[in-house]
């Protein structure tokens, strides 16, 4: 179902004059809510709140090694191919006058993100994975213009309110994953706020 997202995306994308963003959210809702009516037809010893919201702390072994499976290769491919995803993604004219295969790198990224939330499903659910998705590469953006230094600026950040959003949960006794989305809001707000002061500064100094 991820890797049929991640080519529907490509292809509609491709082939109207939809934007990728759009499209994305169509899609995945769209998805999103088939999987919900299969659920409500098929039995299964799921409940249903661990699909919306996942369930952090049931996380098994073999979970862990199914998120390392689909983990370790996508982190190699990003960080091979992050020049490639970047200028496609910024200047896909270029890209393509220098020969790199613009189609297979777009529907690539798409893949690779299709994968990201198949490892974080289990652990928190369908709808915090987009805020866990997003809200670290935004922080990266408002922190830094280089692109290799938001990317270690975004997985600090996930990995800091990983451990801060647990503990949090532990002493609040609230789950562990919307603590650890309130927990990376947070750290947005500051970015955000030190962005806004920087281009203040720059304003009066100009």
């Amino acid at each position: 179902a991820g890797m049929i997202c991640a080519l529907a995306t490509g292809y509609l994308k491709d082939n109207s004059r939809v934007k990728q963003d759009t499209v994305m959210g169509i899609v995945f809702s769209g998805l999103f809510a088939l999987g919900l009516v299969m659920f409500v037809k098929v039995e299964s010893d799921q409940h249903l709140l661990h699909i919306l919201f996942g369930n952090m702390l049931g996380v098994s072994w073999s979970d862990l090694a199914e998120t390392a499976v689909i983990a370790v290769p996508t982190i190699a491919i990003m960080l091979a191919l992050r020049r490639d995803f970047l200028l496609v993604a910024f200047d896909a004219a270029h890209a393509r006058a220098i020969g790199l295969p613009v189609l297979w790198l777009n529907v690539g990224l798409l893949m690779l993100l299709a994968l990201t939330i198949v490892a974080a499903l289990k652990a928190v659910g369908i709808i915090l994975v987009v805020a866990m998705l997003i809200a670290p590469g935004a922080i990266g953006f408002l922190t830094t213009r280089r692109f290799d230094v938001m990317l270690v600026v975004a997985v600090a950040v996930a990995t800091v309110s990983s451990v801060i959003g647990t503990i949090l949960s532990y002493h609040l006794d609230g789950a562990t994953g919307p603590c650890i989305v309130v927990v990376q809001a947070g750290f947005f707000l500051a970015a955000l706020g030190l962005n806004l002061r920087r281009a203040a500064r720059r304003a009066t100094a100009a």
